[in-house]
């Protein structure tokens, strides 16, 4: 019995070893699935959905083909269907039934598209690249065309890495092991008892006969007696041989516990706890930023870069592809000064350093955007001491624009920006005419420009904080008395409010305030009042006006771009000036 207890557990060692090995080998499925189709259409942009590319998990290796030239870019969505606009396009979904991608048509009035190259939307890029490797989710598409106007490359393939892992294969051959041990235990203890079985024995000595008994009729004995008697010697060696195989195999399966076996689970379960918001009625989704941290960083790189090339080529055409609004009405009015008179400086760069703050506007696929960005400047002062933080508010007007800079204004040296969401939550942009603010955002310009005028006259001095203020200053009340006191009864030095060019931006902060970024404008006027007199100009007021002095007079308007932070009604509280830069943005001679 005990060799046949042994052949028994080899046979079963060999079967879960043999099989274990199997599924390494033998029976491994493919490390990798490959999904592809071919496109017959003319159509010069192919989308490939995040349904499709997600019909696998984990990353995406993505191969395209059959055109000189290619681009491919990732995005979300609604980002890349908003940038094709009305052109035709190729869309690329998967189908679960047969395994392959299917392309879809999506007819437009329109047969070409503009070079997506360089575009703000792209969270990543690949320009004349055949082959890519990608990790997108769901709500992310990749776009490909081959210039815009060419049918986009025709030949597009996925190849999605494979889980072939077996979890059971090392639990079929350790089981096998212990099974082959308990074999050879048996076994070795088979072969001990054979032998301790065939010792010498001694030949019994012949005893003289007894007397016979007499016979009595035998009593047939009971059931339970014969039970009973059947647990002499025989009985207990036929049951001595069953414990060690018992014993043996329960020491040797109990030193591993349940958790080392695959598809077992640890005796101490953790209880799940219910969630209340899956449970409870389905939340609203909440739409998404308008870029990510990553796509605001490297925005503003460029938009640095951009700055400091232009700046110094003095380069209009380059400029504007960053800038807009008060921001470029700024440095073209600098480039102008600067061509006309070299001894101008220009104005302040961008800085390079860390971003420290990334707020986007929350969007539902809407259009204009904004993102606000706080840039810290690694640059200081001749004593050593840091240069104010650099605030700028960026727009999109639309999804084939790329963002550009609409204000960038220095910071207050002791201003702190209120506390905003993450750039993964982004900010909400609040009406011109919002209620819910101490001041409704349109009104916060002119307000702030008659302050400049009036001071502490003016009737919203008290909704504004004095402290920390150095525009007032520097360029309020005090500094336009002085500017007025050279000039003679021949001629006069006027200063009033003029139109602002630039958008109202005002995004949401914690506790239900605001930032608001707003501009206004300044005319100073030198006029002649008496026949014969003359006005002189100087610096960029000179070298923009093409004149060193006049017998009409001159007129310089200079741009304030201002950030502010509004508190809310319920917070309360004053406005404070969070930071502003000033400047020259035209001047001319008197008609």
């Amino acid at each position: 019995m005990r060799f046949v207890l042994a052949i028994v557990s080899f046979i079963i060692a060999a079967l879960l070893m043999g099989l274990g090995i199997a599924q390494k080998t033998v029976f491994a499925a493919p490390d990798e699935f490959t999904a592809s189709t071919n496109i017959t259409t003319s159509a010069p942009v192919t989308v490939i959905s995040g349904a499709a590319l997600n019909a696998y998990p984990r990353s995406q290796f993505v191969q395209i083909s059959g055109s000189k030239e290619n681009f491919a870019a990732y995005g979300r969505t609604d980002d890349v269907i908003a940038w094709i606009g009305d052109t035709s396009y190729n869309r690329v979904d998967f189908d679960a039934e047969t395994s392959k991608l299917v392309s879809t048509l999506e007819p437009g009035t329109e047969d070409q598209v503009p070079s997506p190259v360089g575009s703000d939307l792209w969270l990543a890029s690949y320009t004349d690249k055949n082959a890519m490797t990608i990790n997108v989710p769901e709500d992310f598409s990749l776009l490909v065309v081959s210039d815009g106007v060419k049918p986009a490359p025709s030949e597009i393939s996925i190849t999605w890495p494979i889980d072939n892992s077996t979890p059971w294969a090392n639990t079929l051959v350790v089981a096998g092991g212990v099974m082959l041990l308990v074999g050879l235990l048996l076994l070795f203890w088979a072969i001990a008892h054979i032998r301790k079985s065939r010792g010498p024995r001694r030949k019994s000595q012949k005893m003289p006969k007894l007397p016979r008994q007499p016979r009595y009729k035998p009593i047939k004995a009971k059931q339970k007696e014969l039970e009973a008697n059947a647990k002499g010697r025989r009985s207990l060696t036929s049951r001595v041989a069953i414990v060690p195989v018992v014993l043996v195999t329960a020491l040797t399966l109990g030193g591993c516990s349940a958790d080392f076996w695959a598809g077992r689970e640890g005796v101490a379960q953790q209880t799940a706890t219910p969630d209340p918001v899956a449970e409870g009625e389905a939340v609203t989704p909440v739409d998404p930023p308008a870029v990510t941290e990553k796509q605001a960083k490297r925005i503003i790189a460029d938009l640095a870069g951009v700055a400091a090339a232009a700046d110094e080529a003095r380069d209009a055409d380059l400029v504007a592809t960053r800038f807009a609004g008060p921001a470029l009405d700024l440095r073209l009015a600098n480039y102008g000064a600067r061509t006309a008179d070299g001894t101008i400086a220009a104005v302040a760069p961008i800085p390079t350093g860390k971003v420290e703050v990334t707020l986007p506007q929350i969007t539902d696929n809407q259009w204009p955007r904004a993102v606000f960005a706080v840039i810290e400047d690694p640059a200081t002062t001749a004593e050593g001491k840091p240069l104010p933080q650099v605030a700028v508010m960026l727009t999109q007007e639309d999804p084939r624009a790329n963002y550009k800079a609409q204000y960038v204004i220095t910071l207050e040296p002791g201003a702190v920006i209120p506390p905003v969401a993450p750039a993964t939550v982004g900010a909400g942009r609040l009406p011109a005419d919002s209620k819910f603010l101490a001041l409704a955002p349109e009104a916060i310009g002119p307000a702030y420009s008659d302050i400049l005028m009036t001071d502490t006259a003016s009737p919203s001095n008290e909704v504004f904080e004095a402290e920390g203020d150095t525009l007032r200053t520097t360029f309020g009340l005090a500094f336009k008395e002085a500017e007025k006191a050279p000039f003679s009864a021949t001629s006069t030095l006027t200063f009033a409010p003029s139109a602002a060019t630039g958008p109202l931006i005002a995004l949401s902060t914690n506790d239900s305030n605001a930032i608001v970024a707003v501009n206004i404008n300044e005319d100073v006027t030198a006029a002649v009042v008496e026949a014969g007199a003359v006005v002189d100009s100087k610096g960029a007021v000179k070298a923009l006006a093409g004149k060193p002095t006049s017998t009409k007079g001159f007129k310089a308007t200079y741009g304030y771009q201002l950030l502010f932070f509004v508190p809310s009604i319920e917070t309360g509280g004053k406005i404070s000036l969070l930071g502003y830069t000033q400047g020259l943005v035209a001047a001319s001679e008197l008609p």
